[in-house]
């Protein structure tokens, strides 16, 4: 055992070993938070093309299409192997039929997702500008031990998901930007590049990926999207990885896809 400055060179290497496991643990990255707002499908209050009855109920989100329906955000999420669903809660607010709370797996990152009354879409779309611009941060208690989160516009990622509205209406005006802060946005909607880049763009938030064409605006593409945000993928992977989603689901051919979807302005 070699003696350096009064200290043994193991005990140096433990102090080392110590210093070093100290720092990694105050660079670990903190707490992340995706808020998705999903506008169920409506036959009756959107102008999307009908699907059957049970799916196109907007004021059932158990069967809808976008919700509780085998492709919807809530029972696809809940069924994969990389989410945990915490809890579900229902009418959080007038507009919203009910909001479950998601943990990931692997990392310290929490998805809280919002399911709007079909007839409320125009306000699930000026929710998601609101909190893209990084507008109201609001908590949410997120599991048992009572641990709060921050969603709306204290979000990390914020994801729109049904029907492209602003097809039908106009907003009535432009976002404003609230803070220096980043937030990426994911828009699932039919060509929601042309409809949603002027806001999104007053409100500050970066387009992760959207949409050139109409699509389906199923939970595939979405958690395909956001798993490759968590590990810190490039804008091209994200694109890529939301291309093959939904080329596995929609049988649609891969190069089909990568036009359907763009990342960035």
């Amino acid at each position: 055992m070699i003696r350096i400055g009064g200290l043994s060179r193991t005990l140096v290497t433990v102090l080392s070993g110590a210093a070093i496991g100290s720092l990694a643990w105050s660079q670990d990255p903190p707490p992340r938070t995706v808020h998705v707002f999903v506008a169920v499908a409506d036959n009756q209050h959107q102008g999307i093309v009908p699907v059957p009855a049970r799916l196109g109920n907007g004021d059932d989100p158990g069967h809808n299409l976008y919700w509780g329906s085998a492709y919807g955000v809530k029972t696809f999420f809940a069924r994969s192997a990389e989410w945990a669903l915490m809890n579900c809660s229902a009418k959080p607010k007038p507009e919203v039929l009910e909001r479950c709370v998601f943990k990931h797996r692997k990392t310290d990152t929490d998805m809280v997702a919002d399911a709007y009354r079909g007839s409320e879409i125009r306000a699930a779309i000026l929710d998601f500008f609101d909190a893209a611009a990084g507008d109201s941060p609001k908590t949410v208690v997120a599991r048992p031990s009572g641990e709060r989160l921050t969603i709306h516009g204290g979000a990390n990622l914020v994801a729109y998901v049904g029907h492209d509205g602003l097809m039908d209406v106009r907003l009535p005006l432009m976002p404003e930007k609230k803070n220096e802060n980043r937030r990426d946005a994911i828009i699932l909607a039919c060509a929601s590049k042309q409809y949603f880049a002027e806001a999104l763009r007053a409100g500050g938030a970066y387009p992760l990926l959207w949409t050139t064409n109409l699509m389906a605006p199923e939970a595939y593409t979405l958690k395909s999207a956001i798993d490759g945000w968590i590990v810190g993928e490039n804008n091209e992977q994200i694109h890529d990885r939301a291309a093959r989603a939904y080329d596995k689901y929609q049988k649609c051919g891969l190069h089909a896809a990568h036009r359907l979807f763009a990342t960035g302005w």
